[in-house]
């Protein structure tokens, strides 16, 4: 997310830590390259223009603050600044006064608005709501269908009429359905429409004054760059949004979108996609992108994604076993899923203060396929093997090897780096003792 970006800010941030007196030329040339990142990875140039003067007039003449070096003040001032930028507070979905929420989902073909609806149901239903899909696209062929599909995988029922009725009818047949299910949320997947289609983007005008719906919900390609600001404000004009998901910020994008939709708009960020998996779907917090731009890490999220995704009782299992030195190759594997279920390594790593957006951690390559790797291994063992590690002679492993599509060097390096983690995590379970920083033996596979 956002990788290069967080890279060139971080290598300018850089040229001012630690330095004792800070020159208004050295926080002329910082922002220079500050300016230039942020141009080069899509951010409006009238965004980025104030962006840098905001900061420049606050870091150039202002008293340090007693506890901060220089350097560490500027890095203060361009954290709070990008908070501001994109928004400072986090903007919620607030439940109706009386349910259900209503909500129109808006947005280009293809921006991914069907999948964004069932991300977000499936959000809702996480957090002990009883949400309802609405199939109002009955322009793109299948696109019921697909709702239907997406509906099934997250258990939340779907509401369609067919491609007879138009939308309006839809969509008000839909929260009387609610009504009478006791859905509280209503989530309406309407038809993907360009801004300047007058027929179409009329059709939504009129589903808004006859519907009255809480949230008007624009789904934004992060992926587009500038088009995604020029659309997101000709949406705001005629419907007035009451916020933006920005989709595929996990892609090959500049991402600028994400820093200047906001400030273009004045249309809040509620939610952004940073997968494609139905559970890549986060709220949006200001303050932790910030953070996450400027190599700070992003501890909150990180541990609201171990809540989510690890199962606490097979931890504590887990735990005990090592304290009894009963660790073994089968319970580095569930380890190995445990930690897969919070996402993808580099997304994690990048939450870790001081990595950012690093690609590599101590010279250690990150990549998912290679834990994919250690699985396989893995499970090409017998239960016997896994137990005990040390049984595995030149015969087994070359079958390993062979089950499991690797070589007997990757067979070999696996045993190490599990006797490596072993006593690693021990050490760990035994507050006091040593202190030793994890290497993540795991990942050099």
């Amino acid at each position: 997310m956002l990788e290069g970006l967080t890279a060139k800010i971080q290598a300018a941030m850089k040229k001012l830590r630690g330095k004792g007196k800070l020159s208004e030329a050295d926080v002329k040339i910082a922002l220079r390259e500050v300016r230039l990142a942020l141009l080069e990875a899509d951010v409006s140039y009238k965004v980025v223009k104030d962006f840098i003067a905001r900061v420049q007039n606050r870091a150039v003449g202002q008293e340090v603050m007693q506890s901060l070096t220089p350097g560490q003040h500027v890095i203060k001032i361009v954290h709070e600044e990008l908070t501001h930028l994109m928004g400072k507070v986090v903007s919620k979905l607030e439940p109706a006064p009386r349910p259900p929420t209503v909500l129109v989902i808006v947005g280009l073909q293809g921006s991914g608005k069907t999948t964004t609806c069932a991300k977000l149901a499936r959000y809702l239903r996480q957090k002990g709501r009883s949400p309802l899909l609405v199939a109002a696209d009955i322009y793109r062929p299948a696109a019921i269908k697909q709702l239907q599909v997406l509906g099934g995988k997250i258990q939340v029922p779907v509401f369609d009429m067919g491609e007879k009725h138009n939308p309006l009818d839809i969509a008000k047949g839909a929260v009387k359905h609610a009504l009478s299910q006791g859905n509280d949320y209503v989530l309406i997947d309407t038809a993907g429409r360009l801004h300047v289609d007058e027929g179409l983007m009329g059709e939504l005008i009129q589903l808004k004054k006859d519907l009255k719906p809480h949230y008007i919900l624009l789904v934004v390609d992060a992926m587009t760059g500038q088009d995604a600001i020029t659309v997101a404000k000709a949406f705001q004009e005629k419907l007035t949004l009451s916020g933006l998901i920005l989709t595929k910020l996990d892609g090959d994008t500049r991402g600028g979108a994400a820093l200047s939709a906001r400030a273009v708009t004045g249309c809040p960020i509620k939610f952004v996609g940073v997968g494609e998996k139905l559970d890549a779907l986060e709220p949006f917090h200001p303050e932790r992108m910030a953070s996450r731009i400027l190599g700070m890490g992003d501890v909150l999220t990180l541990i609201e994604r171990a809540q989510e995704s690890i199962d606490i009782k097979s931890a504590m299992e887990l735990e005990n076993r090592l304290k009894s030195h009963d660790f073994n190759l089968g319970d580095f594997m569930e380890q190995l899923e445990q930690v897969q279920k919070m996402g993808p390594i580099d997304q994690i790593l990048g939450m870790l203060p001081g990595i950012g957006g690093m690609k590599k951690l101590r010279g250690l390559a990150v990549d998912d396929k290679q834990l994919e790797r250690t699985k396989a291994i893995i499970t090409s063992m017998t239960p016997e093997e896994r137990h005990y590690p040390n049984i595995i002679n030149a015969n087994r492993k070359r079958r390993i090897a062979r089950g499991s599509g690797t070589k007997v060097q990757d067979v070999n390096r696996l045993l190490k780096q599990f006797e490596q983690s072993k006593r690693l995590l021990r050490q760990y379970s035994q507050p006091g003792k040593g202190g030793k920083t994890a290497n993540f033996p795991f990942l050099k596979m």
